[in-house]
């Protein structure tokens, strides 16, 4: 087990033998056992949305699976993934509370998968899945009373994300009321008749609840290494991870602390409309994966003598990227040199979000077209929800008569 919690898995307790009568082996206490919780998904361009869900899954139990669904499969369902199985597979295992994971997993959930990995039941947010048929991808697990339902987090989709991409505009950090961006999501977020609750844009407000929810809050040890980085960590990725990874790798005792720029500092170092996710959804992203400890909400681009100081860091890494000079012209980790405690990192990723933005765009039409038919069938199952209230309400009056 990981000291700072995050790599911590819940242990087997013992289960008492309650089927002999009046046992007292059955009291409450010894009766406890591991609750094995299900989550299955596409997880293609992991946000912080699906670690919300996960995190809350988590809370129902104690052991976390989540099963990750095949490249062949989601391009039969939905369409092409941005990622592939591979990329998908590692960005879920990053995530604090992810126990296991199960690669290639089917893309309905059935009661087969759940006691083939003996778990209690499957967990989903409260948005609709559906198959290539337009059926409930959860229909038999939630006939058999093995369904819990998590809460969708409000301001964030992969659609609207894709959207801010494509944009290329700096209009998502200021202004959602923009024409430009209404107009795009109005063709981006909408099949011709109607608009679905599920794919629709709306704006994500942090809290102080969501920050200390995604907080490991842990303080440093004695003994532990205190390591810090910075950076945008922009529309948190595979090659984010493998860094952090690798950062984590550096200590026997890691203590990782990764300061994020403010988004006018991001702006100003990479320009057209970057960050796509402003600070505070940056904040939950960094947060959610197992190899950080601190976040440091708005930290200065020079890891000058004050930062280090304070938060005692014993050692600073930066990877591949091109490092600009501070608007003075000075190198941001020129203190960290000077000390000798600077460390270049190479993780052997070279993706940047750069090259996410870039899949993405290259995949335009194909990702619309997506979205459409994403939309139409939604609406169709809403419709059908609809219909279905109507005619239980019209023969309930019938009912009484009688």
């Amino acid at each position: 087990m990981i000291r700072n919690g995050h790599h911590a898995t819940s242990e087997p307790r013992e289960e008492a033998d309650c089927t002999k009568p009046g046992s007292s082996a059955c009291s409450p206490e010894k009766r406890k056992r591991v609750v094995r919780l299900w989550c299955d998904g596409c997880y293609d361009m992991v946000h912080y949305g699906h670690s919300n869900q996960l995190r809350q899954a988590k809370a129902m139990g104690d052991y976390l699976i989540v099963g990750v669904h095949t490249d062949a499969e989601i391009s039969k369902h939905k369409g092409p993934p941005v990622f592939t199985q591979e990329e998908r597979y590692k960005m879920v295992r990053a995530i604090k509370w992810v126990d296991e994971i199960v690669e290639g997993a089917p893309y309905v959930t059935t009661l087969e998968t759940l006691d083939k990995y003996n778990c209690d039941f499957c967990v989903h947010g409260d948005d609709i899945t559906l198959t290539v048929d337009g059926k409930d991808t959860y229909e038999e697990v939630k006939r058999a009373g093995r369904y819990r339902e998590c809460k969708r987090t409000q301001g964030v989709s992969t659609t609207d994300l894709v959207g801010r991409m494509l944009l290329m505009t700096k209009a998502h950090h200021s202004n959602i009321d923009n024409p430009d961006y209404q107009q795009h999501t109005d063709n981006f977020g909408k099949g011709p008749k109607g608009h679905s609750p599920w794919t629709g844009v709306s704006q994500f407000l942090q809290t102080s609840q969501k920050i200390i929810q995604f907080a490991s809050g842990k303080e440093p040890q004695p003994g532990d290494t205190i390591i810090y980085v910075a950076g945008a960590f922009d529309l948190f990725h595979i090659g984010h991870v493998d860094f952090l990874e690798m950062v984590y790798k550096q200590a026997e005792r890691p203590y990782v602390i990764v300061g994020l720029h403010f988004d006018q500092e991001v702006n100003r170092y990479k320009g057209k409309n970057y960050p796509i996710m402003n600070i505070h959804e940056r904040t939950l992203s960094v947060l959610a994966c197992r190899y950080v400890s601190e976040v440091v909400i708005g930290a200065p681009y020079a890891v000058g003598k004050d930062l280090l100081d304070h938060f005692k860091v014993d050692l600073v890494c930066h990877g591949k990227t091109e490092v600009l000079p501070d608007k003075d012209g000075v190198d941001p980790y020129a203190e960290p040199k000077k000390r000798g405690i600077f460390r270049a990192i190479d993780s052997g990723n070279n993706l940047t979000t750069d090259d996410i933005v870039q899949r993405i765009i290259e995949n335009r039409l194909q990702f619309e077209a997506r979205n459409q038919k994403k939309e139409a069938k939604e609406m169709a199952v809403i419709e059908a929800m609809k219909k279905r209230e109507h005619k239980q309400q019209g023969e309930a009056p019938a009912q009484t008569a009688h």
